[in-house]
């Protein structure tokens, strides 16, 4: 097994990591593996947060096992309900997952950590796809980087070769918070005890909604808020009624996720 699972926070945060030596690259069996792991982490319960991240220092994954590639495992594998790396390609996501890049994300390994709601990112990490020059291509990647960075920044990385450290990517608005590799995970989990004193359907509820807005205009993105199904079922929750109630009071909210 490459996928090896704990939780934390009191069961709230499932922590994932991909361990699968030398370089933590995936082929279509691992990222099935993932994948499952993630539908149930969003059908679970109790938790609330997920946080991926790589086995070792070095890689947090090098992407599509090229070894895997080269004994005929196909570009297009069936690579789980999620995608390639278990989440990117899941149309229900109403929980929040958090990458901890803890060394080199490179190709899929950094697609992956795009596709993810917040990123952490040990100080000598790197970001780069280097798919041109064996060639393939970033597919993920060519949809996904030119959405958070400049066109001709985003070109460079793709086919210039460029690498962004955790630094640059930081100051580029990708990764949220740089931290020394023996902080990373507690980093991480500090990220998520924020993320859980949030009522998880309004969590929910944005998520979908930035999901369903991304490309309608102010408009439209009212209209489709206001008939959303996450958004009719927050507002209506017990949790909106507890959360103004537990204000009033002066005391936490005791969030019942319905």
């Amino acid at each position: 097994m490459a996928v090896h699972t704990t939780t934390s926070l009191d069961g709230k945060v499932l922590e994932i990591t991909l361990d699968r030596p030398k370089a933590n690259a995936i082929d279509a069996v691992t990222s099935r593996e993932l994948s499952n792991t993630f539908v149930a982490f969003m059908a679970d319960p109790v938790q609330r947060v997920a946080i991926l991240t790589g086995g070792g220092e070095k890689f947090f994954s090098a992407g599509w096992d090229l070894g895997s590639a080269a004994d005929g495992e196909s570009f297009e594998s069936d690579y789980g309900a999620g995608g390639f790396g278990g989440f990117p390609e899941l149309t229900h996501r109403p929980k929040p997952i958090i990458v901890a890049v803890n060394g080199m994300a490179v190709g899929g390994g950094f697609e992956i950590a795009m596709s993810a709601d917040f990123i952490v990112a040990a100080d000598h990490a790197q970001f780069f796809l280097p798919e041109t020059r064996v060639g393939v291509l970033p597919d993920a990647g060519s949809i996904r980087l030119p959405r958070l960075l400049p066109r001709q920044l985003a070109n460079e990385i793709i086919f210039g070769g460029r690498r962004l450290t955790a630094e640059e990517a930081m100051t580029w608005g990708i990764v949220n918070k740089v931290a020394p590799s023996a902080e990373l995970m507690e980093t991480a989990r500090a990220l998520a005890a924020e993320i859980c004193l949030s009522a998880p359907l309004s969590v929910a509820a944005v998520l979908d909604i930035m999901r369903v807005t991304e490309e309608l205009n102010i408009a439209e993105s009212y209209a489709a808020m206001r008939s959303n199904e996450a958004y009719i079922k927050a507002i209506n929750s017990q949790d909106a009624l507890e959360g103004p109630h537990a204000f009033a009071e002066k005391r936490d909210p005791v969030w019942k996720g319905k």
